[in-house]
């Protein structure tokens, strides 16, 4: 597990708006191991300030710097500062990063300083995959906060997409430290955990050889397609784009396609069940995501499987089956994974989640998959999920942002459970400032994770990986994926 290695120290604000802990210098960052990792050392160096992006620059204070890991930060602290802080995990997972990564962040979810919280995210110490890592990095950063400015009234976990994921991550591992994080935010969370999440990606990419035949064609090196890639594959994202191009025609106007492109593009999309407006981007993550967990994160070995799987939904559901690729997970592997991402459900703040019903990139089914998993934990009193009629991934509506926050902060001070009902009729105020729409559909509960992503055995039951389970991973040495 990764762990704090410094402690905090600092005391609340008493009042709303106090800056007098502006001018505090920044004393120690929290550093964190994986297994045998080595804990880096402090790092004493204070935070530089810096200009706001966008519009904050008028009414904020922004400051930037980074840990002692090398992740990047940045921190920004309103005009009219209401002492409470949201710390955010961005999504991705990116392949590279530099300092203009937290800006992007920060000007992304400017509605959260609008509202007078002040605001810290992680770039992450590294590009590539790695959940409990990106959680040390999430918790390192809120810990410098708390070194420079004191410890806020409140402090809430913001988590987007994959970042929702380690948002979770963070949730089980130091949310249960007093006084360190208050409830927690998850919007169009990848919820489901790396060990079966990634199913979906890897159907994709044994059901598009199948059909398309071309990453490999039959005239280069054939490789396993668990790997995605290959290790030393000088290929292209605009390169493995150009053979879904060939194969399928997804960038040409329905007209223009060969009839075997629309007919090998229905049948990827109906096995598979992505919508076609995001085949794309799914394609990419197939082939690079895949290969950086596989080659970079588990050294080469192999956490996935198909076996025992059906497909169907093509024009011939037999010869698919039959000639699909077929492989088994290297068991040590698919352990490594489910240790570095899965979640447990052991919960001990509020949780309120927000995601679009057509979110075309992380199916909403992820959310059935997180509510198995919190209630096999019997935590389910600590979760309240809300659905809109969005079709969007990357971002949601700013008025169902700041309302999303405002309930939570509620929760979280009065101990009043809010229902989706009740914040769907909460919001139309803070859709009076930002726009955006309020887009809630109380009554909506989504499908189980199966219907949509096709279960391996076992698949059916949550968590993924129990509390036991960790803890007994936790005494093997080296386990996870490595920082």
């Amino acid at each position: 597990m990764i762990t704090p290695a410094v402690p905090e120290s600092g005391s609340r604000p008493q009042a709303r708006g106090r800056r007098s802990a502006l001018t505090a210098l920044l004393a120690a960052a929290v550093v964190g191991t994986l297994g045998i990792a080595p804990a880096a050392p402090a790092d004493t160096t204070r935070p530089n300030v810096a200009t706001c992006p966008g519009h904050l620059a008028e009414k904020a204070d922004c400051y930037t710097g980074r840990d002692a890991n090398g992740a990047y930060y940045t921190m920004a602290v309103p005009e009219d500062w209401n002492g409470s802080l949201v710390v955010h995990a961005h999504g991705g997972p990116d392949f590279s990063y530099d300092e203009s990564t937290t800006n992007e962040d920060l000007e992304r979810w400017a509605v959260m300083v609008d509202e007078g919280y002040a605001w810290v995210g992680s770039s992450y110490r590294r590009g590539g995959y790695g959940v409990s890592m990106a959680a040390a990095d999430t918790e390192n950063v809120r810990r410098l906060f708390v070194s420079h400015f004191g410890r806020p009234d409140r402090t809430y976990l913001h988590g987007q997409s994959w970042g929702g994921n380690v948002a979770a991550k963070v949730t089980e591992t130091y949310g249960g430290k007093r006084g360190a994080y208050d409830g927690v935010l998850l919007t169009n969370g990848f919820l489901a955990g790396g060990s079966r999440g990634y199913d979906t990606r890897v159907d994709l990419r044994t059901v598009y050889q199948y059909y398309c035949r071309n990453l490999p064609r039959p005239t280069e090196p054939q490789y396993p397609l668990w790997q995605g890639l290959p290790a030393d594959s000088p290929m292209t994202p605009d390169e493995v784009h150009g053979r879904l191009q060939e194969c399928t025609g997804i960038e040409s106007d329905p007209a223009d396609r060969t009839a075997k492109q629309q007919r090998d593009l229905d049948d990827i999309l109906a096995v598979t069940r992505i919508p076609e407006r995001s085949l794309a981007t799914n394609m990419q993550y197939a082939a690079f995501l895949v290969r950086d967990i596989v080659s970079n994160r588990l050294d080469g070995r192999n956490p996935f499987s198909n076996r025992g799987v059906r497909y169907d939904g093509s024009h011939d559901d037999k010869a698919l089956n039959a000639g699909v690729a077929r492989f088994s997970a290297d068991p040590t592997a698919r352990r490594d994974l489910s240790y570095d991402s899965d979640l447990t459900g052991r919960i001990a703040l509020p949780v309120l989640t927000l995601h679009a019903i057509d979110d075309p990139q992380v199916f909403v089914e992820h959310e059935a998959a997180y509510r198995a998993t919190v209630q096999a934990a019997d935590r389910g009193e600590n979760l309240v999920q809300t659905f809109t009629r969005e079709s969007d991934h990357s971002a949601l509506s700013n008025a169902e942002y700041a309302n999303s926050l405002a309930a939570l902060d509620t929760w979280a001070r009065t101990g009043r459970k809010p229902t989706p009902t009740s914040i769907a009729r909460s919001c139309s105020a803070f859709d009076t400032t930002y726009g955006g729409g309020c887009h809630y559909d109380p009554a909506f509960r989504p499908a189980p994770f199966a219907t949509q992503v096709r279960p391996r055995p076992g698949g059916f039951h949550w968590p993924a990986m129990s509390a036991a389970q960790e803890q007994a991973w936790s005494r093997i040495e080296g386990v996870g994926i490595a920082p």
